[in-house]
C-alpha cells in the first residue's frame, strides 16, 4: 500500500474491516448461543447476560456425550484417512500429467473437474442403494470411497500445478547421477513440492470434515456417522426444549481443528497457494 494516497488507505482499511466483519459475525453468534442458557435462546439479544457451559458440558461429559464424541471420532479417523489416500493418488497422478506425455491427458483434468462440480445430491441415492447391497451402508469405507469423489480431484489439479513449477532439469540431473525414476521423484521432487502437497492436504480435510449430504444419507447409526450428520440427532433435554445451544456448542468444538490448523500454516497454506498459482 506505499503507493496509496491516505484516503485509499483508509478505504482500503475500511473494506478490510467490514468483510472481517461480515465473516466473523455468523461465528460470533453462534459462540454466543452455546453460552446462552435455556431461558435466554429466545430473548432477541445477541450477547447472553448469564453465560454458562452447560451445553459443553452436556455434550463432553453429559448426557449427549456419546453422539457427540462417538461423531467427532468418526469425523477425525475418516477425514484423515480420505485425506491420506486422496493427497497419494493425487500426488502420483499430478507427477505424471504434469511431467509425462501420453494420450488423454487432458481427458484426465477435464473429467477431474467434471466429478468435482457434479452435484453430490445427484449420486447419493444410487449409492445408498449400492452400499446396501455389497455392506458398506453405515461403514467408514462407505463414506472414505465417495470423499474421495470431493477431495482427489481438487487435489489433483492443485498438484499438478505444482508439478509444472519445479524445474525438468532437477530430477534430470538426479538420473544423471544414479537415481531411478522412482528414486528422482521421491528424493528431488516430492520435497520441492511439499508446500503445495502440505496445503492440499489441509484443503482436501477441510472438504472432507465439513461434508453433510454423504455422512447423513450414507449412515444410521453411530458407526460411522460424522459429526456435520450428527448435529442433526441432538436433542433437548425434554421435548420441549430445542437443542439450539447443544449445536451452537458441537459447532464451536468441531471448528477449533480447522481454526487452530489455519492459525497454525498459514503461511505455508498462502506460500503454497501463491506457488500454484504461478507459472513458470
Amino acid at each position: 500500500m506505499s503507493g496509496l494516497s491516505t484516503r485509499q488507505r483508509v478505504l482500503w482499511v475500511a473494506v478490510a474491516v467490514l468483510v472481517l466483519l461480515y465473516a466473523l459475525f455468523p461465528v460470533a453468534s453462534i459462540l454466543a448461543t452455546s453460552l446462552k442458557p435455556a431461558g435466554e435462546l429466545q430473548s432477541g439479544r445477541f450477547l447472553p447476560q448469564n453465560p454458562t457451559l452447560g451445553a459443553y458440558e452436556q455434550i463432553l461429559v453429559g448426557g449427549a456425550q456419546d453422539l457427540f464424541l462417538s461423531a467427532l471420532r468418526n469425523s477425525i479417523g475418516i477425514s484423515l484417512i480420505a485425506t491420506a489416500i486422496a493427497v497419494i493418488l493425487a500426488t502420483l497422478a499430478a507427477y505424471a500429467i504434469a511431467r509425462l506425455d501420453f494420450p488423454g491427458k487432458r481427458v484426465v483434468l477435464t473429467a477431474a473437474l467434471g466429478v468435482s462440480i457434479f452435484p453430490v445430491i445427484s449420486i447419493v441415492t444410487p449409492l445408498f442403494n449400492l452400499w446396501r447391497n455389497i455392506g458398506l451402508y453405515d461403514t467408514w469405507a462407505g463414506l472414505i470411497i465417495p470423499y474421495l469423489s470431493l477431495t482427489l480431484p481438487i487435489s489433483i489439479w492443485t498438484l499438478s500445478a505444482f508439478f509444472r513449477q519445479i524445474p525438468w532439469e532437477l530430477e534430470q540431473a538426479a538420473q544423471v547421477d544414479g537415481a531411478t525414476t522412482w528414486q528422482a521423484f521421491r528424493r528431488a521432487i516430492v520435497p520441492l513440492a511439499a508446500p503445495g502437497v502440505f496445503t492440499t492436504a489441509l484443503i482436501a480435510f477441510f472438504i472432507a470434515w465439513n461434508d453433510f449430504v454423504y455422512g447423513i444419507s450414507l449412515t444410521s447409526t453411530e458407526a460411522a456417522r460424522p459429526v456435520p450428520a450428527a448435529l442433526a440427532f441432538f436433542t433437548g433435554a425434554s421435548q420441549f426444549e430445542e437443542p439450539t445451544a447443544f449445536i451452537s456448542a458441537a459447532a464451536v468444538v468441531v471448528t477449533i481443528p480447522v481454526v487452530v490448523l489455519v492459525v497454525l500454516f498459514q503461511r505455508q497454506i498462502v506460500a503454497g497457494l501463491t506457488q500454484g498459482a504461478v507459472k513458470g
